[in-house]
């Protein structure tokens, strides 16, 4: 409400707080410059939501369930007098995903789409996708990979759509923020931040790449969304949480965005993922004594602490304490590095691999095998 106050008044009231001690005073916090450098973080927080909210996207599913099989068991049915007749019924379901191209071509978790019976080959009936600005479309399913929990989905749109910007996963550090921008429990474009707590945890996942972790706050409903630097670029897709109570505990995993843009890549071109092997364990953090002892403690590299007899490693020459450093080209100074490897070149193809044996350098071309199911 403004109230019109005649000049003489203003300058009346304004002589009384003065008099009174009732001046209004400047807050002191706004010249701190811990305040001012803070104000700079919460600055770039609001313009990395600006930029890549529009992006994000909420998935929604529809999908018909079956009811619990004993309504198929006669003795069931006689004793209960429930009717002859399958019972299915209707399931929501609820995620995220972000556009990587102005096509719309959208990327999210497997999980979200697949359906609730396990069976992998199937998706959802119905995928919905809603926009920032409240648009809705029809999805397809490009593709999709139940291992690495991967899916590409596709709209048809005449608007212009904002994309993400596709961040290394390789250059993150523990440490780092890290942000995530999604639909938790059903609410729209929440924007939660964190830390990233590890780069390579060797969880459970059907696909044997490390995830990141972080302890970003995701919840049922990020599934599928952002993991972003604080450049606002996509670092890792978020995945799943560790939790005894089905919310965050400060412990959630993304798989990393090199990783998963090969998949991407592959279900674009439709391929079928198939998932390469060459049969080496890499030990994750050799001991410095180690390292002394095999004269490469100053060069970074892949420890291989076993090699499987018979496979292409082993046939290529490759032996436990080899000190990989070189992956085609590239240095291997992450897991990450010959895990995509192996999945870009795909079965068939040769690896270029440069090692240090006991101080000494050698060269092997490696052939990849192809991963049992």
């Amino acid at each position: 409400m403004k109230i019109n106050m005649p000049a003489k008044n203003y300058i009346i009231i304004s002589a009384l707080m003065v008099t009174f001690g009732l001046s209004a005073r400047s807050n002191p916090l706004k010249s701190s410059r811990a305040i001012q450098g803070a104000m700079v973080l919460q600055q770039a927080m609001r313009e990395i939501y600006r930029e890549v909210n529009p992006a994000v996207v909420r998935i929604e599913t529809e999908d018909t369930v079956q009811s619990n099989p004993f309504f198929n068991n006669p003795q069931f049915r006689f004793f209960f007098d429930i009717p002859r007749g399958n019972r299915s019924r209707k399931q929501q379901g609820l995620g995220s995903g972000f556009i990587i191209s102005k096509d719309g071509f959208i990327v999210t978790n497997h999980h979200v789409v697949a359906k609730r019976d396990g069976r992998s080959n199937k998706y959802v009936d119905k995928i919905k996708v809603k926009l920032i600005n409240g648009n809705t479309y029809e999805a397809k399913v490009i593709g999709s990979d139940q291992k690495s929990d991967i899916a590409l989905l596709k709209i048809q749109t005449r608007e212009s759509i904002r994309v993400v910007h596709i961040g290394d996963s390789d250059k993150i550090a523990v440490g780092d923020f890290a942000i995530a921008i999604g639909n938790p429990f059903g609410l729209s474009s929440t924007f939660t931040m964190g830390v990233i707590s590890s780069k390579g945890q060797e969880i459970s996942a059907a696909d044997g790449v490390p995830r990141i972790q972080t302890d970003t706050p995701i919840n049922p409903g990020n599934s599928g969304g952002p993991l972003l630097s604080i450049q606002g670029e996509v670092v890792g897709i978020n995945q799943m949480i560790y939790s005894k109570s089905g919310g965050s505990n400060g412990i959630g995993f993304a798989i990393p965005i090199n990783y998963a843009m090969e998949i991407v890549k592959k279900l674009k071109r439709g391929e079928a993922i198939k998932y390469g092997y060459i049969g080496v364990l890499i030990e994750s953090e050799p001991e410095k004594n180690t390292l002394r002892e095999l004269r490469v403690s100053r060069v970074k590299g892949l420890l291989v602490k076993q090699v499987q007899i018979g496979s292409p490693a082993w046939k290529a020459g490759i032996r436990p304490y080899d000190y990989i450093t070189h992956i085609d080209g590239k240095r291997a100074n992450k897991f990450s590095v010959l895990k995509s490897a192996v999945i870009r070149k795909g079965v068939g193809n040769s690896l270029r691999v440069r090692l240090l044996r006991n101080g000494t350098r050698k060269s092997f071309s490696i052939k990849i095998g192809a991963a049992k199911s």
